[in-house]
């Protein structure tokens, strides 16, 4: 199993959601969080300096998936995500020990 963790612009949540889906993820969590990358916060070259700029809106969506799902998945994120300019997010891939549905009790791939 796989986690596909993305950071990306809160304007592409449904985007993200029809990708995901058509990719074969069965579901998602999305998360609204804060933060900056290298643009530390500025969303253009001709944006001023602006304190609250620093820290920007952004919706951090975690997905797991089996092993084979996890590269079609990413894919499909990073390809609604890119806008080409600067602020479009990051992804990842971090490998899962195990999973537990909570409500039949199911343990690893069959509890995805």
């Amino acid at each position: 199993m796989k986690l596909v963790t993305a950071i990306v612009r809160p304007d592409k949540l449904d985007d993200v959601t029809q990708a995901v889906c058509a990719a074969g993820a069965r579901g998602l969590t999305a998360t609204q969080v804060r933060g900056f990358g290298r643009q530390f916060g500025h969303l253009s070259p001709n944006r001023p300096e602006d304190a609250a700029a620093l820290v920007l809106a952004k919706l951090r969506i975690d997905i797991l998936t089996a092993d084979e799902l996890a590269w079609p998945v990413a894919e499909a994120i990073a390809k609604v995500s890119n806008t080409g300019t600067i602020g479009d997010g990051k992804l990842w891939i971090s490998p899962v020990e195990d999973a537990l549905r909570v409500r039949t009790g199911e343990r690893g791939p069959a509890a995805v």
